[in-house]
């Protein structure tokens, strides 16, 4: 773990925001280093400069994402959003297969299941989803927090009832990879995009999946799938990646000069260290919020914070300075390694007028 005082050197050379910034569950601010890769990639295409550094930028953020996940990078593809990878786990599924999902999860984790229209989804409460595995359960989908208001799954008990009951799982780590410390390699496919809490650009989206590739078919590979690319841009691909790049979707070059950097950050400053100051933030904003006679949505652990009716104010927040989210009526703040206890005040003085 990083010393405070590494801590917030790193933050403080790396972030300038413009008022006070807590929508990261939306969207991270970009780090100085990630918007100066992202400029000398725009120059290289304003040039007509080679684009080569570029893929390599691709491998190196395949692999800083595999040593967060602890993983293999063999085992991890990249596309660019969750509900294509969650795409291609549905048509994975038989017809009438059963996914267990939990109620209100984001849309990219279900609606894949649901517009195949020959599939079972049922959902619970995410605080019952383990319980609620059965015999006749193909799949457990879930996002370990939950986008709304930042309940965590309790994955330990979700594992393991899969697992007695021959389930396999799909987790969605996009509001949860970067502050919460995660071991991708104990559920058959995980997935996560890279703008949020990797404080990365739009249009990246790692999916990890089990040596095998558990089934899956790699219905959207192109050329960048082949296991020498290059060599298959022109007709059928005739030999697919041996690793999990054989779903790769073709890369979004620029996002991932700027996302190498981001994710040598997260590195750099070590996701239990992130952890610890971000989830510090979110307690001193619950206390804040009782002292002021609001009670937030539970989500004990959690680095993202809901409050029921205060939605209304967040146009009011913004026009402030404060940027927040509504979210399902609620007054969503979400905190990571750029907020400080400053500005949790400024948030809680602001609700109090």
């Amino acid at each position: 773990m990083e010393t405070t005082e590494t801590f917030d050197s790193l933050v403080r050379a790396e972030f300038t925001p413009v008022g006070t910034y807590l929508n990261t569950a939306s969207s991270s601010l970009l780090p100085a280093r990630t918007v100066t890769a992202l400029h000398e990639a725009a120059l290289l295409r304003a040039q007509g400069r080679p684009l080569t550094a570029l893929f390599e930028d691709v491998e190196e953020c395949r692999a800083a994402f595999a040593r967060l996940a602890h993983v293999p990078a063999e085992r991890v593809a990249a596309g660019a959003s969750v509900a294509a990878h969650t795409g291609v786990i549905a048509a994975s599924l038989p017809p009438g297969a059963e996914v267990l999902t939990a109620e209100g999860d984001f849309t990219s984790v279900l609606n894949p299941f649901h517009v195949r229209g020959d599939l079972k989804v049922r959902a619970v409460p995410v605080e019952r989803i383990a319980e609620s595995v059965r015999p006749e359960t193909d799949l457990v989908a879930v996002s370990a927090a939950q986008s709304a208001d930042g309940r965590i799954a309790d994955l330990p008990a979700l594992r393991e009832a899969a697992h007695a009951h021959g389930a396999r799982t799909y987790v969605d780590f996009s509001q949860a990879a970067g502050w919460l410390p995660m071991d991708a390699g104990e559920w058959d496919f995980s997935a996560s995009v890279a703008y949020k809490w990797l404080l990365g650009p739009h249009g990246i989206a790692f999916l990890v999946l089990p040596e095998d590739f558990g089934g899956l078919t790699p219905l959207l590979a192109g050329w960048v799938a082949g296991e020498r690319p290059w060599d298959s841009c022109y007709g059928p691909v005739t030999e697919l990646a041996h690793s999990a790049r054989r779903f790769d979707l073709t890369h979004a070059l620029f996002g991932y000069a700027g996302l190498r950097r981001s994710l040598e950050l997260v590195e750099e400053v070590g996701v239990s260290a992130i952890h610890a100051h971000d989830t510090a933030l979110a307690d001193r904003y619950r206390a804040g919020l009782a002292a002021l006679g609001h009670e937030p949505l539970p989500s004990p652990g959690s680095a993202i914070v809901s409050v029921p009716g205060l939605g209304v104010r967040q146009e009011e927040l913004s026009r402030a300075g404060i940027e927040v989210s509504a979210r399902a009526g609620n007054l969503r703040a979400a905190f990571h390694l750029y907020n400080t206890e400053a500005d949790v005040d400024r948030l809680l003085d602001a609700l109090s007028g």
